[in-house]
């Protein structure tokens, strides 16, 4: 049975970069509040007509090149969002349109926070069974269209943008476990309303469900590898809140050096965010191969998961 192992990463950020001294002009917040609270500086905000669609492309696009894949070596396309403009057809179906190919299945993913680890959860069982040997695996996210402008409790937090890899089969790990989870009963917590088309998020309670959950999930992993947490070279959390990301480094006893951080300067991009900082890790020269790496994410739903996979 093959192991998955990732080939190629890509990302895309649009244009725009929306500073928190920009956020001062209209809404009652400050630089200091934000950056104390969540350690966000700035977040890119998507240009009018751009779509989720758009911003995946440019991400596929580059890990495909650094895979060194073609279109045309696809034989799935699988894309975690929870923001796409339209209820179909899929964000996973335009990208086959736009890279002139079709015939192989595409499907979006809606956990949320969670999409991307959720997606790669998938991706990995059906290269594990044989059934796929090409695979992109996107998280994109235009945040901003969610956002109440107004609620400075919100939009404060949030980025768009578009993290993508590429997964083929290995003989060696490769991906070495995936583990999701959901509980709708605490969904009320942090909910997008159809009425408004805005997000609602009681910040407090979320921040200590998030540090818990993701402290079991650690554990989880580790232990259905039987490995130490001394094991773990690199931490690539969902890029929600500093304070969060750090409590889990904390208790892998890693140092903030080992954990990849980009939500100072991209808010929390939802799906985005765990391939948007793989990638950043990957391109800066940080990230290495061979070096062994864990993903966990907390996200609406509630959903949860972390992967374990060797670079």
């Amino acid at each position: 049975m093959p192991y998955t192992r990732i080939t190629g990463t890509g990302s895309y950020l649009p244009e725009r970069v929306l500073t928190n001294h920009d956020l001062e002009k209209f809404v009652d917040t400050s630089d200091a509040w934000i950056r104390e609270r969540t350690g966000i500086r700035a977040r890119h905000i998507a240009a009018d007509g751009e779509t989720v669609a758009d911003m995946a492309e440019a991400a596929l696009r580059q890990a495909l090149d650094a895979a060194g894949r073609r279109p045309q070596d696809l034989d799935l396309i699988v894309v975690a969002t929870c923001t796409a403009e339209a209820r179909f057809p899929a964000v996973a179906a335009q990208l086959q349109q736009r890279l002139g190919v079709a015939g192989f299945a595409a499907v979006d993913v809606n956990a949320a926070c969670s999409g991307f680890i959720y997606a790669l959860s998938l991706v990995d069982a059906l290269i594990r069974q044989g059934a796929h040997r090409c695979v992109a695996v996107i998280g994109a996210e235009k945040m901003s269209s969610l956002i109440d402008w107004s609620d400075r409790s919100t939009c404060v937090l949030f980025g768009d943008g578009a993290g993508a890899v590429i997964a083929e089969p290995a003989e060696q790990p490769g991906v070495l476990s995936t583990h999701i989870h959901a509980d709708g009963t605490q969904g009320e917590l942090l909910h997008h309303r159809p009425d408004t088309g805005h997000i609602v998020m009681e910040g407090n309670k979320v921040f200590r469900l998030a540090v818990k959950t993701l402290e079991r999930i650690v554990d989880e992993t580790l232990e259905a590898n039987g490995l130490d947490k001394s094991a773990v070279d690199w931490l690539i959390p969902h890029q929600a809140n500093l304070r969060i990301m750090l409590a889990t480094a904390q208790k892998l006893a890693l140092p903030e050096e080992r954990v990849i951080v980009t939500v100072d300067e991209h808010g929390n991009t939802s799906a985005a965010s765990i391939p948007l900082a793989f990638d950043h890790g990957v391109r800066s020269g940080r990230i290495r191969r061979g070096e062994l790496l864990l993903m966990e994410s907390f996200g609406a739903g509630f959903t949860w998961g972390s992967a374990l996979l060797r670079y």
